[in-house]
């Protein structure tokens, strides 16, 4: 093997190893948005049950009083 092929080889693997790196922040970014937006959809669930749980109450009490 020469040195030349070996200089060629070794600066693919440069060039791949910077483009992964690339995408691995891309992803590790990603994550991080969506599980903010899990975190902040899971908190409007819990807000939304809360009061469903709420009306029923109050519709059992207004039926209690009829």
């Amino acid at each position: 093997m020469s040195l030349q092929s070996l200089e060629t080889k070794i600066d693919a693997l440069l060039n791949i190893s910077e483009q992964l790196a690339g995408e691995n922040k891309i992803l590790r970014q990603s994550q991080a948005e969506l599980m903010s937006e899990r975190a902040t959809l899971l908190e409007k669930n819990a807000l939304a049950c809360s009061r469903i749980e709420d009306m029923i109450a109050r519709l059992k009490l207004m039926e209690i009083s009829l």
